[in-house]
């Protein structure tokens, strides 16, 4: 109750008869009267001042009811007012959404991509679009038929956009189901409660194959005479409206192929197959904000050859060396050419051919050529150097269209019938001081071969037959003289061995021909005496090894070496302390010399060892056992990644390895830390001591790079444990799987 006055009051639409208000009589008035929009069931009760609702209201009928009340006397003048009176219907959810269409027809492409609408859905409530009453929400709920245990469609929950699902973009195929049912279901109150109302209706999808597929390998023929650029192939997206581009596989200083706007591909210049005889490039569309729309295609190019390349001798000349007793028909060397025109077509066949001879004698055609592989031969009869030292040939070599002349020298070289002669037999015999230094020429010596100079058959080879069984001496041979210089190989020792009677004997590195041999005229004797020089003391071993362990402590002893004289002099000799141990460097005790320590041996001078007045040097090779000091790491020659989106079973391989030493082979054990949902993404399993499969242990992975924490542990003793993050990218791949 209350004076009247202007007054706003909500009311819920439905609902039956009920009283709003009374308004006080205030003298002289003694009634009221309502005026305005009372729909039939809205008054006021003159007498009392009840304002009342005889009915229901409809809020999709009218929304706003506007009335005036005023108050009256006895006369029926107006006392107040008229005062406004304001009706406003609250909505309530009573009307169910309703799809536009009774069925619903759409068509997807193979390979679509993931996300992207093809179609819509529309449904409208008639309640009040500000409330929840009237906000739909669209889902799928079943799918004729579904061979997956996902949905290969996905649905826009509030705008009723249809789109293939990550699984439907990769799995959709016409050969395989080429008509889908979905039955779309709308909900209003946002499909948050229960009691919401529900429509449904059939949406009948078609799937067509794809248009964005690589187009087969393309053939142009080289050197093409045709105003350029020249269509060679098209491409054509999935999407209307798609950009393309083009970018290379291979690093070009410029790719010969361009695209238009609509997919058609270019080659933009004549191609050389000599320069280059394929290529390979892939094709791109992406929409106008730079997103790839579809998988890049890759397009394989192949040039055609044609015959614009002539033969080329291999060689300005050839020369070919035969000898005088070779028989007719032998092979006697090969004339090659060769065509930069494409191997094993017609257009690089050759053929070969003798074109002349000089000197024709003692007669022409004394030679025949095999006509495909350029082979030459004897044609009957052996060459004798007496008719002429040496042959011109003119080879004509020929292909389809082009011809070239080669040109070929033939040596007939003498045969080695002469065997090398000493000049001396006996050289005598020596002195030699078994100090000398290795290197040193002792004697220069002779012989002389009839054949031909400058040949295998003349080239003499000097050698100690017999009375040297250690090969104390070399012999080496001057090429132009044919004399020998015997040197000393290895060092001379006059207590084991105070004489030598050397047998050295001469040969030739070709072969000698049939009945010819060698005789005592190719050997010579030498005796060569070695004679006794104060030598120093020496070591047991020219070598000591030992091992300590890399934290061996200070002032240890390493080592004692042993020494003796030849000559059976007393020695001294030290023992050898590890004194000092700083970073990388070692003090040895006995000479007080700096050793250099590199990686883990150390080789230090042994003790300075006296004996008789002269001093002798020993080498000691000291290992460096290792300590377990260093924690495992992750070890990749390549970065982690796995394809986006992930499809499952996809797995890669990772490495662990320190800088601690292996005796036999390392034994790493991998384990994921439990942080960072590292154990519900991903999983670990061992591949070998060194080596571990990561795979996903899902396929909702967003596409960017995670840090995947993984422990690491060497099973040494004392075992070390590290902890470290490997970034893993997911990334959308081009067809040959590797980061787009």
């Amino acid at each position: 109750t209350g004076p009247l006055q202007d007054m706003d009051f909500s009311v819920q639409e439905g609902g039956g008869p009920r009283i709003l208000h009374q308004f006080k009589l205030e003298p002289p008035a003694v009634s009221f009267r309502a005026s305005g929009e009372k729909a039939g069931i809205i008054d006021i009760e003159p007498k009392t001042g009840i304002l009342y609702i005889n009915g229901s209201l409809d809020w999709e009928t009218k929304q706003v009811h506007k009335l005036q009340v005023e108050s009256l006397d006895e006369s029926g003048k107006t006392v107040k007012g008229p005062y406004a009176v304001t009706i406003y219907v609250e909505d309530i959810n009573d009307n169910p959404p309703q799809f536009n269409q009774t069925k619903y027809f759409g068509v997807v492409r193979q390979n679509s991509r993931p996300g992207k609408p093809f179609m819509y859905v529309h449904a409208t409530d008639r309640d009040d679009p500000t409330t929840p009453h009237a906000q739909l929400s669209y889902s799928i709920l079943h799918h004729f038929p579904n061979p997956y245990e996902e949905m290969l469609f996905q649905i826009d929950n509030a705008t009723g956009a249809i789109s293939p699902s990550r699984k439907g973009s990769y799995y959709l195929d016409p050969q395989k189901q080429d008509t889908f049912i979905l039955v779309v279901s709308v909900k209003d109150m946002a499909g948050t409660t229960t009691n919401a109302f529900t429509s449904s209706v059939d949406v009948i999808i078609t799937v067509k194959e794809s248009l964005w597929k690589a187009p087969p390998t393309i053939y142009i023929k080289e050197n093409s005479t045709q105003v350029h650029p020249v269509n060679i192939s098209k491409v054509q997206s999935n999407e209307p409206g798609a950009i393309y581009g083009i970018f290379e596989k291979e690093k070009l200083p410029r790719l010969p192929f361009s695209i238009s706007e609509n997919g058609d591909i270019y080659v933009t210049q004549p191609l050389d197959r000599e320069e280059k005889d394929t290529y390979t490039f892939f094709v791109v569309s992406k929409d106008n904000t730079g997103e790839l729309v579809d998988k890049p295609l890759q397009i394989h190019v192949i040039v055609e050859d044609i015959n614009d390349n002539p033969p080329v001798c291999q060689q300005a000349l050839t020369v070919i060396e035969v000898q005088e007793n070779e028989k007719g028909g032998s092979n006697i060397g090969t004339v090659f050419a060769t065509d930069m025109d494409e191997k094993d077509t017609l257009n690089s066949r050759l053929h070969f051919q003798i074109q002349s001879q000089d000197p024709e004698f003692p007669e022409k055609n004394l030679f025949i050529i095999q006509q495909d592989t350029g082979t030459l031969q004897l044609s009957g009869r052996s060459l004798n150097k007496r008719d002429s030292a040496k042959y011109f040939l003119k080879v004509l070599v020929t292909d389809s269209k082009f011809e070239t002349v080669c040109d070929v020298e033939v040596h007939v070289i003498d045969i080695n019938d002469q065997i090398p002669i000493f000049k001396s037999s006996d050289y005598g015999s020596m002195t030699v001081a078994e100090d000398i230094a290795i290197g040193s020429v002792i004697l220069e010596i002779e012989a002389t071969d009839g054949d031909e100079p400058a040949t295998g058959s003349s080239l003499i080879i000097y050698q100690v037959k017999e009375g040297d069984p250690n090969n104390t001496f070399i012999i080496e041979t001057d090429s132009e003289t044919n004399r020998g210089f015997i040197r000393i190989n290895k060092a001379l020792d006059f207590e084991t061995m105070p004489e030598y009677n050397l047998v050295i004997n001469a040969t030739n590195p070709e072969p000698l021909v049939e009945g010819v041999t060698y005789n005592s005229s190719s050997l010579a004797v030498l005796k060569v005496f070695v004679t006794n020089v104060d030598e120093p003391p020496a070591f047991r071993k020219p070598v000591y090894k030992t091992q300590v362990s890399e934290d061996i402590p200070v002032n240890t002893l390493v080592m004692t070496v042993e020494a003796f004289d030849p000559e059976g002099d007393s020695v001294r000799v030290s023992k050898i302390v590890l004194k000092d141990v700083q970073g990388k460097y070692a003090q040895y005790l006995a000479c007080g010399k700096i050793l250099f320590l590199e990686k883990s041996y150390l080789l230090v001078e042994g003790g300075c060892v006296v004996g008789g007045g002269a001093k002798s040097k020993a080498f000691l090779s000291l290992h460096l056992n290792d300590v377990n000091d260093n924690y495992p790491q992750i070890a990749m020659d390549y970065p982690a990644f796995f394809c986006y989106p992930v499809s499952g079973g996809e797995r890669t391989l990772i490495q662990a390895t320190d800088a601690d030493e292996h005796l036999f082979y390392p034994r790493f054990t991998f384990s994921l830390a439990d942080e960072m949902n590292a154990r519900n993404n991903w999983e670990i399993s061992k591949f070998n001591a060194t080596h571990a499969y990561l795979s996903p242990k899902h396929t909702n992975f967003e596409e960017k790079v995670y840090d995947v924490p993984i422990i690491l542990n060497d099973n040494g003793k004392p075992p070390l444990e590290n902890k470290v993050y490997l970034k893993v990218s997911i990334c959308k791949c081009s067809s040959e799987n590797s980061c787009f």
